[in-house]
């Protein structure tokens, strides 16, 4: 990394993209994108307060900007700001927790924080910041002090978790599951399972790999692997698992205290054995592990519940969907008690490849009573309609619309105290909007 003179005394309280938000005293790095290229804002970060950036040496600096900024030139500012979150890493030293699966990578990043916050300074991915540009800049946005950085890393495709692993060099990777999330770009399942063990690649030596043991793609090759799951040849075996009114008590095998987590959803049990895993890894006492599940709160729009006006409940998990997740999601509205009315409002799932009709219509095999009517909404989401009323030992009602504004206007009429509904569809539908519709 080469640069204009450099003026040894300057320090930057952190790291700007955007040049639209404050960023005093911050390094400007502009992004190159195939539709846009960062570097034509640079008189924006100056006037917004930038005091130094990133530029790489193909473009030429403004010259009636030049004095006003200091200037590092790089070959290329993605890299560069890779580079400068690999070096803050490795003078910082935090311990480093990577996640990655097709579900559930932001809940056991909420679990994760919940039971090692009260022991150690921690400090995890904001939102879904975790690609090639959102990891380093949840590096470089790390508190000074933080001991225990909780960096998730998604994917699209093969190698970019090879990347973010390189740069995070992870003491702990935790694996939670391999859906058919990115069918579209990676084809099968078992090409997915290959690009999410690529985090174990970045471990370092002595780093501790955590997996989902029930899942058969997932075999142990990292040295020090630790599965988790409900089979047998797990080393964390789910054991006596209850249902209680908002959640689970579960124990592990041989282990006689019981865990609870006061969230729905079976598949959050697993979730919060990898957070056990790398608690006890950092000798967080059991005593901790214990009170953090219990008083678990998570990102919102998973498996969040509210009560609307008319008095329905609503369990908005219109976060993201995937087979695995919907089918999940559906079977927390089975398990939900104390309702006469269990309403399933579905949406389209998207990047599902060639299978995409076949993933839709098989979700139909996950609905049975005690649900009573399910609703799909959008042009996918009809094949889990056609799924429905082609089977004809399914049971369960079910309407199609393609706009969120008739499943509403439907909707509205259905709902009182002994209804519950739930949300489910992947994020670029918006599903969530429904609720804000009927009057919350």
């Amino acid at each position: 990394m080469s640069q204009g003179p450099v003026d040894h005394e300057l320090v930057f309280e952190g790291v700007a993209t955007d040049t639209r938000k404050d960023c005093t005293n911050k390094l400007f790095v502009p992004i190159v994108g195939e539709v846009f290229d960062g570097h034509r804002f640079i008189d924006s970060a100056i006037e917004n307060g930038a005091t130094g950036t990133l530029w790489e040496k193909s473009k030429p600096f403004p010259k009636d900007l030049e004095g006003r900024i200091q200037v590092y030139k790089v070959e290329d500012t993605t890299v560069g700001l890779q580079k400068l979150a690999k070096q803050v890493l490795k003078e910082q030293k935090p311990y480093v927790i990577g996640v990655t699966g097709s579900n559930g990578k932001t809940t056991v990043k909420d679990m994760l924080e919940a039971v090692l916050s009260p022991k150690y300074q921690t400090y995890k991915t904001q939102g879904n910041l975790n690609n090639h540009w959102g990891l380093p800049m949840t590096v470089l946005a790390m508190p000074e002090g933080t001991d225990v950085l909780i960096l998730e890393m998604g994917m699209s495709s093969a190698g970019e978790i090879s990347l973010l692993t390189s740069i995070a060099n992870p003491d702990v990777a935790v694996i939670t599951n391999i859906g058919e999330s990115h069918l579209l770009q990676l084809g099968s399942r078992e090409n997915i399972a290959k690009a999410k063990m690529e985090i174990a690649e970045g471990l370092k030596t002595d780093g501790l790999l955590v997996i989902d043991g029930d899942e058969p793609l997932l075999e142990p090759v990292y040295k020090n692997t630790l599965a988790c799951g409900y089979s047998a040849t797990n080393e964390l075996q789910i054991d006596k698992v209850e249902k209680r009114e908002n959640g689970y008590t579960f124990t592990l095998k041989n282990e006689d205290s019981p865990f609870e987590i006061n969230l729905l959803g079976k598949h959050n049990i697993k979730n919060a054995i990898y957070s056990i895993a790398a608690a006890r890894k950092l000798n967080v006492s059991e005593s901790e592990i214990h009170k953090a599940l219990s008083n678990l709160t998570l990102t919102g729009m998973r498996l969040e519940q509210d009560r609307l006006p008319s008095g329905a409940l609503i369990i908005n998990d219109a976060y993201n969907a995937s087979p695995t997740s919907m089918k999940a999601a559906i079977e927390t509205l089975v398990e939900l008690e104390g309702f006469d009315q269990k309403i399933a409002v579905l949406g389209d799932m998207y990047e599902l490849g060639n299978e995409e009709e076949a993933l839709h219509r098989d979700i139909a095999s996950a609905v049975k009573a005690p649900i009573t009517e399910v609703i799909t909404v959008g042009e996918k989401a009809k094949w889990i309609y056609d799924g429905l009323v082609e089977d004809k030992a399914q049971q369960v009602p079910a309407v199609s619309f393609i706009s969120k504004d008739e499943a509403t206007s439907y909707l509205k009429g259905k709902l009182d105290d002994r209804t519950a509904v739930l949300l489910k569809a992947s994020r670029g539908l918006g599903l969530e909007t429904i609720i804000k519709a009927l009057g919350n």
